[in-house]
């Protein structure tokens, strides 16, 4: 699905991504986490043959950055991202904008659709339980809702790799529960496409997630298998603070190590 060879991306003489070496296999369910300016991001948009790197090689569903068309390999790439968002027509119906993803538009015009993808996009909005939604228009929505409908979206296309770029973002407490749930389903589901969502909070990692990669400064920290990755030291390493890291009822959560907050690692 994903396969990074020494992958750097230099903008105004930085390395926001420095000597990435990454594979995604097909049934694998990815988190990435790290803190602001970590590189999750940047990452993620590589993924998503947004951007190109300055070195070393990217391949995307087989396809090498540089020597494919992006504009035909994009479409086989589901992403829902906070930039995506703020392009969405908050007078057009959550029906529409779930199923114009289909040809890559934001804002339905005069595309016409097939019976095929009108019943995908009911499908999609059942599955993430928002059928009930599907006339509404997407600026009355709440902000946990909207995040639902770009999953959704994201959704449409039957992508082969699905990019979750915070998701649970801005949430509060019970509409982050309701996400992180939605989310789990899709990671639980075999069918599903190998996943990665970036996140700051280890709360969000939904269940189902296989694997985790930590950042910081732009360099991976430690990458693999989520129940032996995720550990306090690496967690400590990523975020530059000293903290430890539980699993209870199969989630996670972190907090700081009482009495040394103002220590250096």
């Amino acid at each position: 699905m994903l396969e990074f060879q020494n992958v750097s991306l230099i903008r105004s003489r930085k390395e926001l991504v420095s000597g990435v070496n990454w594979v995604v296999e097909p049934n694998e369910r990815w988190v990435v986490i790290g803190p602001n300016g970590a590189g999750k991001t940047t990452l993620l948009q590589l993924a998503a043959a947004q951007l190109h790197p300055s070195k070393g090689t990217v391949k995307v569903l087989d396809q090498e950055l540089g020597r494919v068309d992006v504009f035909e390999l994009r479409p086989r790439i589901g992403m829902a991202s906070a930039i995506l968002a703020d392009q969405l027509p908050k007078a057009e119906s959550v029906a529409d904008v779930v199923i114009s993803a289909a040809y890559g538009v934001t804002g339905r015009w005069r595309e016409n659709y097939e019976q095929a993808d009108f019943e995908r996009a009911d499908d999609i909005m059942f599955q993430l339980r928002i059928d009930d939604l599907a006339q509404r228009t997407y600026g009355t929505l709440s902000e946990g809702e909207r995040k639902r409908v770009q999953i959704a979206r994201a959704m449409m296309t039957d992508p082969e790799l699905l990019l979750l770029d915070e998701p649970a973002s801005g949430l509060d407490l019970a509409a982050r529960e309701d996400l992180v749930d939605t989310i789990s389903d899709i990671c639980e589901n075999e069918f599903a496409p190998a996943t990665i969502m970036v996140t700051h909070h280890v709360e969000e990692i939904p269940q189902g997630a296989s694997h985790i990669m930590l950042m910081n400064h732009g360099k991976v920290v430690a990458a693999g298998y989520l129940d032996f990755t995720l550990t306090s030291e690496n967690l400590s390493k990523a975020f530059d603070f000293p903290l430890e890291v539980f699993k209870m009822d199969g989630r996670w959560t972190a907090h700081a190590v009482r009495g040394r907050a103002n220590r250096a690692i």
